[in-house]
């Protein structure tokens, strides 16, 4: 007999649909019959009770899970939040904790994140995309594409997690120096490739590149500002495929409107649920701060991509659709947020690595 569960995905693409029900229909879940809602709507309180009947919600980056969301899902009968991508702060933590459980995908392609990071960088770096744009005109002049070797110059990699590690490592293969900074520093990586951690303050000194590859918390926040661009070198590119919070935008057009740095590679933005996944080609922008940005010829901004490969999309599917699986048949739930509930007071302590779950549905 198998286990049948309803999933609604809110926010949902072509590539979604296609990935999802190719993944439903592996091996190794033929014990599972998944039946799937697709609404192209982004999830917040107005949209939230097209989940009514559904067990789960699939989410994504842009979808606002606040306390009135979760309160409208909860009274439809969701039990289960499978976010299909890694982080996971448009979760209010505290109206989710005892009502609606939440995994995530902590990992489908480092690789490609760090890739795309890396692509970023050297087309900025080599100014290929104006060089592409001015050849589709019949301008093939080479004045004002003048680029930097990357051998021997410095890259700062803010958060050594596995795409950090792997652009370290790409970034090594330039022939570059890497500085590493990380909560956790993992010395035996950083000898591995001739890196060395240091101080945040030395590596926005130090650094001709400045990639971002941290979660986005309380805590770092704007971590990227205008006093922390004044401490960069004028040489400097900043890349960021992590949160778009990470960067106070602002203070980063000051700073490219005054020479302050050379260049950003963005993919993400702030502001992006406004923008983000859609077409707005025939609408005028906005948001001034967006609509500044993009207009710097030393600004690359591409819509939240660098998860868009194949090997990635067949792996984002993959796990959300085993942590639905291992949610229904009462499993070990691998992947669940940490909800910080001890920090928050609800808790006397963490059961998670003891019972698999942070709390159990029968008790609440």
């Amino acid at each position: 007999m198998k286990d049948h569960v309803r999933i609604a995905f809110f926010d949902t693409k072509p590539y979604d649909r296609n990935y999802f029900e190719a993944g439903a229909r592996q091996e190794e879940f033929s014990d599972m019959r998944f039946e799937f809602s697709f609404f192209e709507s982004k999830l917040n309180p107005a949209t939230a009770a097209l989940a009514k009947g559904h067990e789960v919600v699939c989410a994504f980056v842009n979808d606002k899970l606040d306390a009135k969301t979760i309160e409208a899902l909860s009274a439809g009968g969701v039990k289960l939040i499978a976010l299909r991508c890694a982080g996971y702060n448009n979760v209010d933590l505290q109206a989710v904790w005892g009502k609606i459980h939440v995994v995530r995908v902590p990992a489908y392609s480092p690789h490609a994140v760090a890739e795309h990071a890396a692509a970023l960088l050297q087309t900025l770096n080599r100014r290929i995309h104006t060089a592409y744009n001015r050849t589709r005109d019949g301008n093939f002049t080479l004045t004002g594409l003048v680029g930097r070797d990357l051998y021997g110059k410095t890259a700062g990699i803010i958060g050594t997690g596995k795409i950090g590690k792997i652009l370290a490592t790409i970034l090594h293969g330039f022939g570059m120096k890497i500085l590493l900074d990380d909560l956790y520093p993992d010395q035996a990586f950083a000898q591995s490739i001739g890196g060395e951690y240091v101080s945040r303050e030395r590596l926005y000194a130090e650094s001709d590149v400045i990639s971002l590859h941290c979660p986005l918390t309380p805590e770092n926040k704007y971590m990227i500002n205008a006093e922390t661009l004044k401490l960069m070198k004028k040489s400097a590119i900043v890349i960021n495929t992590g949160r778009g919070g990470l960067i106070d935008t602002k203070a980063l057009v000051d700073a490219l409107k005054n020479g302050k740095i050379r260049g950003a590679g963005l993919d993400v933005y702030e502001e992006e649920d406004q923008y983000f996944f859609e077409d707005k080609s025939m609408e005028p922008i906005r948001d001034d701060v967006l609509a500044r940005l993009i207009q710097f010829p030393n600004v690359l901004l591409t819509s939240h991509q660098a998860f868009l490969t194949e090997e990635a999309l067949g792996e984002i599917a993959r796990v959300s659709l085993d942590n639905v699986r291992r949610w229904k048949k009462g499993e070990p739930q691998i992947n669940e947020i940490c909800y910080r509930c001890v920090d928050a007071g609800k808790a006397s302590s963490c059961a998670k690595t003891t019972e698999g779950r942070c709390w159990a549905e029968s008790k609440h």
